[in-house]
């Protein structure tokens, strides 16, 4: 195969969410001295990113995107190391966990996957995650954001519980706050003092690099 068929392979076996064949196409690409980056930026990502344009057209649902993400997944797993190696820049830190007594975490990690196929380096807390956590992983990581995902509306106000450890720890004016889950809106989301809110994975991606890029813009030079 051609360089250019292995990318045009890539893009397609990812949108459709064949895996094996997405990490046979990876090893295939490397053997044959493919640069890593050139896999990312010119096939795994652009295929992520229709991904979430057919979801968003409703042309996809969740399935689908759960299947496409996993075989970038797979292919990430194989390029991370490569890609820290050549020294790739990431846009952004992004800390991630399903809030104490939640323990859902199928949208919290296509969220995930998402995020990083869009070049977000992510630290996925896991779930039930305590504000102390949450605390101690902000400090220790500096990301640019941190995500709180719930998926029942009984652990929804750990959301401000959270936000209020960030506050008595000082943290919280160095961090973008993100929340998500099936139950969650924009007016609660405001209500409990976060910067962002996202409905699904890929709005949670567009809205995190809007909020990054207007946290920048607005920083002293």
């Amino acid at each position: 195969m051609t360089p250019d068929e292995i990318l045009k392979g890539l893009y397609d076996q990812t949108l459709v969410g064949n895996a094996p064949t997405v990490l046979d196409l990876t090893h295939q690409a490397l053997d044959m001295g493919m640069d890593p980056q050139t896999l990312l930026f010119d096939a795994l990502i652009p295929s992520l990113e229709e991904v979430g344009a057919r979801f968003e057209r409703g042309d996809f649902f969740v399935p689908e995107m759960l299947i496409a993400g996993r075989a970038m997944a797979g292919a990430m797993e194989v390029l991370r190391p490569l890609l820290a190696d050549t020294g790739v820049e990431t846009i952004g830190k992004f800390v991630m966990g399903t809030v104490k007594g939640d323990v859902h975490d199928i949208g919290k990690n296509l969220v995930n996957i998402m995020l990083e196929g869009a070049g977000f380096e992510v630290i996925d807390l896991g779930v039930q995650v305590a504000p102390e956590k949450f605390v101690e992983a902000v400090a220790a990581h500096k990301p640019d954001i941190v995500g709180f995902s719930a998926f029942l509306t009984t652990t929804m106000p750990m959301f401000k519980a959270n936000i209020n450890a960030l506050q008595k720890a000082g943290l919280r004016e160095s961090v973008v706050v993100m929340v998500g889950g099936a139950p969650v809106t924009q007016e609660y989301a405001d209500a409990v003092g976060a910067d962002g809110y996202a409905s699904d994975a890929s709005a949670t991606v567009r809205k995190a690099k809007e909020l990054i890029h207007r946290r920048r813009a607005l920083a002293p030079a």
